[in-house]
């Protein structure tokens, strides 16, 4: 998951991330760490960030 990576190039902070999306600051933290989530939390996070479910889940190409 590229969610920490477009966050942070976004200027987000987590707690605005969890006010944007709705989704809990643990599991922000826990996907950051863990680079896994469920599809409907992928899509709250993508919505809330502006992306697709593709740049925020696929691997970036070398």
């Amino acid at each position: 998951m590229n969610l920490r990576k477009i966050r942070l190039e976004q200027g987000l902070s987590v707690p605005k991330l969890v006010e944007l999306s709705g989704v809990p600051r643990r599991t922000i933290q826990e996907i950051e760490n863990r680079d896994d989530c469920r599809i409907s939390t992928a899509i709250l996070l993508a919505d809330a960030l502006g992306v697709s479910l593709d740049e925020l889940c696929r691997p970036e190409k070398e």
